[in-house]
């Protein structure tokens, strides 16, 4: 081996069995590693030798296994028995039917569920994880897949680890749940160290998987993908099946409904045969194997599992991800949203409007012409600069909006935008080189202050809620910068001009400042944050979305119940919640920071009138109450989310939505549906495609309910009239029909587009069955009737114009044989022109058909179209005719059957004219 291949081989070794208990600077010789990351070119070099930052399925899914158990589903054993059964009484050729539909109903099935993995599994691409690495010395965004061993990552609040990793400086606390059960976050700093600890229990590290919960560190990446401890987990562990959705398990017991009146039916039909008709028990066994198969819906789960596929590759598409197949139904069934209010109602673009301190009022808006500062402003613009974690780089900021690249929080960003119009220097660099310590923010106290070192003192400056800095002042600055004591006249000046600027729809930021001795240890928090000096305001503009109003209004006229949960000034929301019509011209507010003191009764009689409510100034703490106290009253809560905090609240309502653009990876990883845009109006287009695939679901139950009847009827008449009628149609017509021409048309029907009026009617209860007494008596009783009377009456047609009377025989070698061969065709395609008249019946529950278009749906004309080829195929091909016993029919015959669909239809539509005319009046 030459030495190149050697120090090759070594390498490899190194960073495949890298020891991370070993000292930081060690770790980093071994790893080929510093402290400043990474080149770029060495980072793609080591991820084309390492591979992908991910989790590999070790054998993908084991595809013969996933077809055998679509031929041992229970209802395919039902198939299973039929087939025995007629091979038991030697009808061989009725058996191999039945064994051909278990396949071909096997192999769609098969189809349909990879179809549905598939659109579910794609959803990754549309919002990869994220890593901040150190890339030539420089903070860099990346795809968490491109992390490589021996880069330098950092971590902050919210963040998803995404590799096993060394920390180098800093402390955080992690939630380690994923890994070892326990949900209570533990600290991990660089600064602690424990040989003799377990691994997962190493006090310096952090694993792939957990969620950092507070606290900012950096560290070295030891392990990636499959070396990771999650990846150890992973590759012993079986793949987790998810549990069927509600609405699976409505519809899974519905297919057993059917399955049992289908036996019941073929048991009840071998003795009317038998003792009624006078059948052979051989012919009476092969009817009723005849209805078994016919009425077994095998085909409706892949059906089912098909339209909510195709409803969240949808929803992905408008910026709405839904994690779970089972969460499309439930935002259908949606009556109340728990929204924020920044960034989803508003556009999260903040923009700096004044500032404010005792003596002077600046504007910063788009035409601000910004004088010579003085000593309070000065002081004031330092504090929003030193007290922020965002960065700005070169550029003008222009109108307020973002310069040439602004990383961090909008408001933050913006803190700096009015730093940077007042004078200030917002380096990052020389802020850092300054930062002693950092009070992280806090959601309840809604502060967050850094300790910065100065020449002469260390500073404490703080920003926040003004209700939150300003009883902790005690002090107020001058013009010319010397510190006097805030008079309660003067702090009443200041809640006053607070309620002005929170009254315009103004968010309202208050700063203040404290000397403390330079150099010793950082103080607790509350003895830090207390006795402070009062700076100033800066006010920020956060205007509405521009669809946010319209989606509002389309929320009321769903029946749908909108609560604003928000953490700005009682005032603030009320006017950005007036914008957008929320609660009216006059919205209830109520400040979330009492609700930690009401009673349950009391947070319940808030919400039980119904009425739309801003929470203002409300705590995670508030959200999840409040989520809690709308489930226990029978709401189906849709709550939305973005930070740490909110994951409880994520996890408690029925739809947890967390934000793409500004969410963090816990409250993402918390969420079932992830907004990649964070608009409101996303939300609201997913609550319409929820009720879309439930009305969709329902659609194609009615229209493979309807067949029921004409499926029936023939063998009835048969059994009934004692034999004196031949059979209108043949046990192997009625399973072509089943399998060759119902399939297309149900599955178009899941992807029927949204009916009018859909989102004009009150959201469904959540405990609604999908199955309603109405449905079946239009389904078996209406469409189904009308359909078998025009089958039976094209039936009769035939065989009485060619002389046919009761009784007279049909059997071969009789000479009407032929004119019941063309009978039993005219019945075949009877139904199935009754069955196009139903698609396009059932397409529409309420509304006339032409107002949502006849060929709005071009998938059902497709299908429609195939089946009608197929149907040509079945009764014009010589195989064909010789195995169904089938023949052609005349021209005239089958222009007999050109009104078919219309007379469906049209009946259909003229009940439901009846209906809305009822309804009117």
């Amino acid at each position: 081996m030459s030495e190149g291949s050697k120090e090759t081989a070594t390498r490899v070794q190194t960073f495949m069995e890298p020891t991370p208990e070993e000292p930081p600077d060690l770790l980093l010789r071994h790893l080929h590693a510093s402290r400043h990351g990474l080149s770029t070119r060495e980072a793609a070099r080591r991820l084309v030798q390492y591979g992908p930052n991910e989790l590999r399925r070790r054998g993908g899914r084991q595809w013969p296994q996933e077809l055998a158990r679509q031929v041992t589903h229970p209802l395919a054993m039902l198939l299973w028995v039929a087939a025995a059964l007629s091979f038991a009484v030697g009808s061989q050729t009725v058996a191999i039917a039945v064994l051909l539909v278990i396949l071909l109903n096997a192999l769609f099935a098969f189809v349909q569920e990879m179809e549905a993995e598939r659109a579910v599994e794609t959803l990754a691409q549309y919002l990869p994880q994220h890593a901040t690495v150190l890339r030539d010395g420089e903070p860099a965004l990346i795809e968490a897949t491109a992390l490589v061993p021996g880069d330098i990552v950092v971590l902050e609040e919210g963040d998803r680890i995404a590799a096993d990793i060394r920390l180098l400086s800093g402390a955080v606390d992690v939630d380690m749940s994923t890994l070892t059960g326990e949900s209570v976050p533990v600290l991990r700093s660089a600064e602690l160290t424990d040989l003799a600890a377990h691994r997962l229990d190493a006090p310096d590290l952090v694993f792939s998987g957990s969620n950092c919960t507070g606290g900012e560190a950096q560290g070295v990446v030891f392990a990636t993908g499959m070396h990771t401890q999650l990846g150890r987990i992973a590759a012993l562990s079986e793949r987790v099946k998810e549990r069927p959705s509600p609405l699976e398990a409505q519809v899974r017991r519905v297919a057993w409904l059917i399955a049992c009146i289908a036996i019941g039916m073929a048991i009840a039909f071998v003795p009317v045969a038998m003792f009624g008709a006078g059948l052979s028990i051989r012919n009476s066994v092969v009817f009723a194997v005849g209805l078994l198969a016919g009425n077994v819906p095998e085909g409706l789960l892949p059906v089912i599992t098909l339209a909510l596929a195709v409803a969240v590759s949808a929803l992905a598409r408008r910026g709405a991800l839904v994690k779970r197949l089972s969460a499309v139904e439930t935002l259908g069934s949606t009556d109340v949203i728990c929204t924020d209010k920044t960034g989803t109602l508003t556009e999260n673009r903040m923009r700096p409007m004044t500032a404010w301190t005792s003596s002077a009022v600046v504007d910063l808006g788009p035409n601000a012409h910004v004088r010579e500062p003085d000593a309070s402003i000065t002081a004031l613009t330092e504090c929003a600069v030193a007290c922020t974690n965002a960065f700005l780089e070169s550029g003008e900021p222009g109108d307020g909006g973002p310069a040439e690249r602004a990383v961090g929080d909008p408001t933050e960003i913006a803190l700096l935008f009015a730093a940077r119009l007042l004078g200030a220097d917002v380096d990052p660099t020389a802020r850092e080189r300054r930062r002693r310590h950092q009070y992280e923010f806090d959601p309840t106290r809604k502060l967050m202050s850094t300790l910065d070192a100065d020449t002469a003192c260390d500073w404490l400056h703080t920003k926040g809620a003004p209700e939150s800095v300003l009883p902790r002042c005690d002090g107020v600055l001058t013009p010319d910068g010397e510190r006097i004591a805030l008079s309660e006249a003067e702090r009443a000046r200041i809640t006053s001009q607070v309620e002005q600027f929170a009254g315009h729809g103004l968010r309202v930021l208050a700063l203040a400042r404290r000397a403390l001795p330079p150099g010793q240890e950082p103080p607790a928090r509350d003895d830090a944050e207390r006795e402070l000096c009062f700076l100033g305001l800066v006010t920020l503009l956060d205007p509405p979305r521009p669809d946010a109003a319209e989606a509002v209004a389309r929320c009321h006229s769903a029946g749908i119940r909108i609560i604003v949960i928000t953490g700005d000034h009682p005032l603030t929301s009320a006017a950005i919640a007036r914008q957008v019509g929320v609660g009216g011209e006059d919205p209830t507010v109520i400040n979330a920071q009492a609700l930690g003191h009401l009673h349950e009764k009391q947070l319940d009689a808030f919400l039980a009138d119904g009425r739309e409510i801003v929470f203002a100034r409300s705590s995670p703490e508030a959200k999840l109450h409040i989520a809690e106290a709308l489930r226990a009253e029978g709401h189906v809560v849709a709550m939305t989310g973005d930070g740490v905090n909110d994951a409880p609240a994520l996890r408690s309502a029925d739809i947890g939505i967390a934000m793409g653009r500004s969410g963090t990876d816990v409250a993402r990883e918390a969420a079932t549906m992830v907004l990649t845009d964070d608009s409101f109006a996303t939300i609201v287009a997913a609550i319409e495609a929820g009720r879309q695939v439930y009305d969709n679901v329902r659609k194609f139950i009615i229209y493979i309910f309807a067949h029921a009847t004409p499926e029936v009827v023939p063998f009835l008449v048969f059994a009934l009239a004692g034999g004196a009628v031949p059979l209108p149609l043949t046990v192997l017509q009625l399973l072509a029909f089943d399998v060759g021409t119902e399939t297309l048309p149900s599955l178009a029907l899941g992807r029927e587009p949204t009916e009018s009026g859909t989102m004009e009617q009150s959201p469904r209860p959540h405990n609604e069955p999908v199955i309603r007494a109405p449905m079946l008596v239009r389904a078996w009783l209406f469409l189904g009737l009308i359909v078998a009377a025009l089958q039976m009456g094209g039936f009769f047609y035939v065989l009485t114009r060619a002389g046919w009377h009761p009784g007279a025989p049909t059997g071969p070698g009789a000479p009407l044989h032929h004119a019941y061969l063309q009978a039993t065709t005219m019945s075949f395609l009877g139904m199935i022109a009754g069955q196009i008249g139903t698609a396009f019946a059932v397409r529409t529950q309420r509304a006339s058909l032409r107002s949502i278009g006849v060929f709005s749906n071009p998938y059902l004309l497709a299908a429609i179209a195939a089946e009608l080829v197929l149907a040509a195929f079945f009764v014009y091909a010589p195989p064909m005719q010789a195995l169904l016993g089938t023949s052609a029919l005349p021209a005239h015959d089958l222009a007999l059957l050109l009104p078919y669909p219309v007379t469906v239809w049209g009946a259909d539509e003229l009940h439901r004219w009846l209906r809305r005319r009822t309804a009117v009046h």
